[in-house]
């Protein structure tokens, strides 16, 4: 079986071809290399089963000559970065919206037997209820979540119109080994492991976040890569619960056996740091936890719980 996976050598991407890879499918790792790398990758890329294009997903022509023979495309190539798609709306749309429907319509023209979406938690907006369900309402706060979500509903579009067989992955804030420095777990680590120095919290750190470690997330992508479906799919991945902020920061303060307390800085939403210059993102959510029920009845579950999970990270 020949899989594509577009962005194959991100965070994410690399461990997903890593582990089709080791399976022995057939594996063409479709990577502009503008943020994924091939460090990432470097454990597999002189593998046989193991092909790599230097090509952008708004290339549709060569994404069509890619997809020849391929049975299976993963669509995890996009613009991700939040404060991206707040300072560049147009260029985050061009990418996650134009760049989803070039890979969808070279899959339909060329046959692909069925697609797995990226998508993000950042569909839902602020939690109504909690925990977030599928069928939660849809009020992304951010750009970023409007194209994924707009992405859901063309695949789902492509579903019903071609008959494809489709499957969207809502992911949690997924984390683990290649994770990039920039988001507040990584900027945590960064802190105190490397810099010795107390983790920044903006505001009171009782905002919750839902992570799913990363290998976790490519244990569920597996299943549905051999799993039969019709038509279109959608699951939430998450942890299984939810940390806040605060917990999250002494987390790991215990894991390095630091004397130190966070420090707390009233940033105001789309301000900066005094103490760190790093941005505090508009609109931020008060509590992120996905309700994974659904995703747990075809027989996976997260294994590696956040503590163990942040260990592997900092190794």
């Amino acid at each position: 079986m020949r899989i594509l996976v577009t962005g194959g050598a991100g965070f994410i991407g690399s461990h997903i071809s890593e582990s089709l890879a080791n399976k022995g499918y057939e594996v063409i790792i479709y990577d502009n290399f503008s943020t994924g790398c091939e460090e990432n990758i470097a454990n597999i890329k002189s593998l046989n089963n193991v092909h790599i294009v230097n090509g952008d997903i708004l290339d549709y022509d060569l994404l069509l000559k890619c997809m020849k023979n391929v049975d299976i495309v993963s669509h995890q190539a996009a613009q991700l970065e939040i404060g991206s798609a707040i300072n560049d709306p147009l260029l985050d749309a061009k990418t996650n919206i134009e760049g989803t429907l070039n890979v969808l319509e070279a899959a339909r023209k060329v046959g692909v037997k069925k697609i797995i979406y990226a998508s993000s938690a950042g569909v839902y907006g602020e939690a109504i209820k909690i925990p977030q369900d599928e069928e939660h309402p849809k009020r992304p706060q951010w750009p970023y979540g409007v194209s994924k979500y707009a992405g859901e509903l063309y695949c789902q579009q492509y579903s019903i119109f071609y008959g494809m067989k489709i499957c969207a992955l809502r992911y949690g804030i997924v984390y683990g080994e290649r994770e990039w420095y920039g988001r507040v777990l990584t900027e945590f680590i960064k802190r105190v492991i490397l810099e010795n120095k107390p983790p920044v919290i903006f505001g009171d750190g009782n905002q919750r976040r839902d992570y799913v470690y990363v290998k976790d997330v490519v244990e569920f992508h597996n299943i549905m890569i051999e799993e039969e479906w019709d038509g279109f799919e959608v699951f939430n991945i998450g942890g299984g619960g939810s940390i806040t902020i605060k917990e999250l920061a002494n987390l790991i303060i215990d894991i390095a056996n630091k004397d130190m307390e966070p420090i707390f800085e009233d940033v105001p939403e789309g301000g900066y740091s005094n103490i760190t210059g790093r941005w505090r993102i508009p609109k931020e959510l008060k509590v992120l936890e996905l309700d994974i029920s659904k995703a747990m009845k075809k027989g996976w579950r997260p294994k590696v719980n956040l503590k163990e999970g942040i260990k592997r990270e900092i190794d």
